[in-house]
């Protein structure tokens, strides 16, 4: 049997909260967050999936986690601004870790989502990272782009926020998935914040087999969708973004969405 636990630790590992358990753990933190606080989540087998709740008010995470804990830092100031407003407040948390079944890592899916990405080596999988987020933002990080939010006919604060380029050409973003994964469409939802907004005509994905394949875009609220058929992926690189002609200077995407499982 799996043994999972979590935690609230405050400053200096202050325990505010645990809860453990065999296969699953639910832990009720009946107090508020405070600057500094992190939920820690453990397993003592790492390398497989686990569906995590960081907070009542979020969607449930399906992730692959390599590292015996996985620290998530509570967002405050204009960290918190790229999440939904009612998350982490209250006096009253709920929050879950468990063992995945086999049904739920075999089934086809979106494997890009993970709502509780952050910055940084966190040892939990999909995994978002880019070479240029604006002005370093928490409303323009990479991990907008996997958060599970699709709003995108504005920007900024959430349900708005976005990867964001900071108006560089060379702009790249990386999904890690933390193991090899089998796929056959990818969505792109570029943002579309018109006439704020910028939109890509042209951009390439790059793959960890080395593989490449440029795609076409247009303006347009709606997904784009890619039929692309890979098998035993690791990551993949969304690069060589080609602007529209247009007065805009902003390009941003809202969300990356891959679709499949589970390389065998």
């Amino acid at each position: 049997m799996t043994s999972v636990s979590i935690t609230v630790k405050g400053l200096s590992d202050t325990i505010k909260a645990f809860a453990s358990g065999e296969e699953q753990a639910v832990l009720v933190y009946e107090g508020s967050y405070e600057e500094g606080d992190a939920i820690v989540c453990k397993t003592d087998e790492p390398g497989g999936h686990y569906v995590i709740r960081i907070d009542d008010c979020m969607d449930e995470s399906l992730v692959y986690i390599t590292k015996p804990e996985v620290i998530f830092t509570i967002p405050f100031g204009d960290k918190k601004v790229s999440y939904n407003p009612k998350a982490f407040t209250g006096t009253k948390h709920y929050l879950t870790i468990r063992k995945a079944g086999e049904t739920e890592v075999k089934q086809y899916r979106n494997l890009a989502v993970n709502v509780m990405d952050q910055h940084g080596d966190t040892g939990c999988f999909p995994h978002a990272f880019a070479n240029v987020e604006t002005r370093g933002e928490a409303v323009f990080a990479a991990r907008n782009a996997i958060d599970g939010v699709l709003a995108n006919e504005s920007h900024g604060e959430w349900p708005y926020e976005s990867w964001g380029i900071n108006r560089q050409d060379d702009a790249e973003i990386t999904l890690d998935f933390g193991r090899e994964v089998d796929f056959d469409q990818i969505v792109l939802y570029t943002r579309a914040d018109f006439p704020h907004d910028n939109w890509w005509v042209e951009a390439t994905f790059t793959f960890s087999d080395g593989s490449s394949q440029a795609v076409k875009m247009e303006k347009s609220i709606k997904p784009h969708g890619f039929s692309i058929k890979k098998n035993k992926i690791t990551w993949l690189k969304l690069s060589n973004l080609i602007k529209a002609d247009d007065p805009s200077p902003f390009p941003a995407l809202t969300q990356i969405e891959v679709y499949g499982k589970d390389s065998l």
